[in-house]
């Protein structure tokens, strides 16, 4: 068919169904609209206003009951050593030096960084660990203050994943594929549940840069909408200067003015979109919306400075310097209070390489007191409950040394077949451990925990079911988790 027509029937078609007060347009708004509550599946009115390609019975993703209302990612890109941190192997020592067997570590694993190595000697920790809490939970004393929180937290030694490499390992934890270009998990979850609080972003990221070393790029697909409507993506916070650009009106033009301007834009973009149906326009439409409101919202937000001298204590003395990690928590608590949906930090630099025994104390002395002041926030403000934590990276680290191993010096490469994360809040069970490793943290011997695994556990504690949760592209119905995942329900409390 000739493409000029084809466009001309396509058009004349939306045009009708759009445009008829009884047509199929019409019924289906009505339907998707129900009471119009901007709540409870926000994403349906979403889908409607950005005339979406249909998803799977919308009616279907709240299918469990929450135990979450929120969640706060706290990403730790770089790949944090497992073994440095929470996966204590004291016998290790008694083999410093000795090659690591290669029926334990086959050379196939290993990456081209250190493949070509001719010795692979086992480094153990030189960190001292020490059970903490009543639970008994070991941890390296580089975590002093997550240790006083300790039995808050669940800790899952087993978690493993396919992706070696830091780019499709972190893309995969936060779309559920290796492959660029799909939804991030805060976008799913945007869809899935909608906003809770009109006047912000139903989902944030902030990013902020380690005290060891230059970490991994972070790109913004890792918070997009993927194939979904471009309204469901995060809003990155910036880590200089104004939070988000054109924040504030430029110098002469005042509120009224930009209300004006706005709506006559919005017209403008609207009758495109009468034109053309295309769901882009009204996606910059609602942007556009949404900016104007959060003019008034955001600054309130960022400005910490009204907190309590003891609250901006408790998360050290970085608390108030944007850009900062230990402002994106306190941060990040503001943004729950508000309800903010979907929180993701990301903090680089735990690539520990060539000298974890300096960059990972350095690590933790960024990331631990703000980590532990976040869960005590939220705990003493009764939102613990009701707010999912979690932190982890892409990856963890050898056992085996990177470069020269001395009793002092040690570096790690990149290791995906066993490494931790920790969950807490959301209805998850704290004071416990979860899965373990063989002795030389290798490889996963009990309970592992995939990818998919955890993400469908998020979306549980949200309470979706994450078969559930599908968009319909390119002729077939994608989830976050694929066609794998399964729920964690040892670490859930009943």
């Amino acid at each position: 068919m000739n493409p000029l027509e084809e466009f001309k029937r396509r058009h004349n078609r939306r045009a009708f169904l759009s445009g008829s007060t009884l047509g199929l347009g019409a019924i289906a708004a009505g339907t998707l609209l129900g009471d119009g509550n901007l709540t409870g599946g926000g994403n349906l009115v979403g889908a409607a206003e950005a005339n979406a390609l249909p998803a799977a019975d919308a009616s279907a993703f709240a299918t469990i009951a929450p135990k979450a209302k929120r969640v706060i990612y706290l990403f730790q890109s770089g790949g944090p050593s497992q073994m440095d941190l929470f996966d204590y192997k004291p016998e290790l020592a008694k083999r410093f030096g000795e090659e690591v067997p290669l029926s334990v570590y086959p050379a196939e694993r290993k990456t081209t960084m250190t493949s070509g190595q001719t010795s692979f000697p086992v480094a153990p920790s030189t960190f001292k660990f020490q059970q903490h809490g009543q639970s008994g939970i070991w941890l390296s004393e580089t975590l002093p203050h997550l240790a006083k929180v300790v039995d808050e937290i669940c800790v899952i030694k087993s978690m493993h994943t396919e992706a070696i490499n830091h780019d499709p390992a972190a893309t995969l934890f936060q779309t559920g594929s290796v492959i660029a270009g799909r939804p991030s998990m805060g976008a799913w979850v945007n869809y899935g549940l909608g906003t809770e609080n009109a006047n912000l972003p139903a989902f944030v990221a902030m990013t902020s840069n380690g005290s060891a070393k230059a970490g991994q790029p972070l790109y913004d697909r890792l918070w997009g909408a993927g194939f979904l409507p471009g309204r469901f993506q995060g809003v990155k916070f910036r880590g200089q200067g104004d939070p988000i650009l054109d924040l504030y009106n430029p110098a002469g033009m005042t509120r009224t003015q930009r209300r004006r301007m706005l709506d006559s834009v919005e017209k403008l973009n609207q009758d495109r979109a009468d034109q053309f149906n295309d769901p882009t326009i009204a996606t910059r439409i609602a942007q556009y919306e949404l900016a104007y409101r959060m003019q008034m919202s955001v600054p309130e937000l960022i400005d910490v400075n009204d907190e309590p001298q003891s609250v901006l204590d408790l998360y050290g003395p970085q608390a108030t310097q944007v850009g900062k990690y230990a402002y994106n928590c306190l941060l990040a608590r503001r943004l729950a209070e508000r309800g903010v949906r979907f929180i993701q930090l990301y903090h680089r630099g735990w690539d520990a390489h060539n000298n974890a025994p300096k960059q990972v104390p350095s690590q933790c002395r960024d990331t631990d007191q703000p980590t532990a002041a976040l869960l005590s926030d939220l705990k003493q403000r009764g939102m613990l409950d009701e707010t999912l934590v979690i932190w982890g990276g892409e990856f963890g680290r050898t056992v085996y040394c990177q470069g020269k191993l001395t009793d002092k010096v040690y570096g790690r490469d990149h290791h995906p077949n066993c490494f931790t994360y920790w969950m807490a809040g959301g209805g998850i069970r704290g004071g416990m451990t979860y899965g373990e490793t063989d002795e030389y943290s290798v490889n996963v011997v009990e309970k592992p925990v995939h990818v998919h695994d955890l993400q469908a556990t998020i979306l549980a504690q949200l309470g979706i079911d994450h078969e559930q949760l599908t968009y319909r592209y390119q002729g077939r119905y994608f989830r976050l988790t694929d066609v794998h995942g399964n729920v964690i329900d040892d670490i859930v409390r009943s």
